[in-house]
């Protein structure tokens, strides 16, 4: 689901950035390449729960407050276009393209 995968990243980045970290730190501490996780903050990879966990970590999150996080901003998504239409894209600007199911 690309909505999800976006909401992710851009939660992961929200907080990698709000602790002042670059991905470089993130990378060697979560022991993760660094452009694996710059690809899962862009939305383009999915991140395993083991992968999620050693970036929590690193982030010094819990990883149940980053999968709320992410839940709520689904759950707006959600409220929004209707529970029944399947996210194709969320495009940066926060226009939403949707599809019908």
């Amino acid at each position: 689901m690309v909505l999800f995968r976006r909401s992710l990243g851009d939660v992961l980045r929200s907080r990698r950035m709000h602790r002042g970290m670059t991905l470089r730190e993130v990378s060697a501490e979560a022991r993760v390449s660094l452009g694996y996780i710059s690809e899962i903050e862009r939305g383009q990879k999915e991140a395993s729960s083991e992968l999620l966990a050693s970036l929590c970590a690193a982030l010094d999150v819990a990883l149940s407050d980053v999968l709320r996080e992410v839940s709520d901003r689904v759950a707006r998504h959600e409220a929004e276009v209707g529970a029944t239409a399947l996210p194709v894209t969320v495009p940066p600007a926060g226009d939403v393209v949707a599809s019908a199911a």
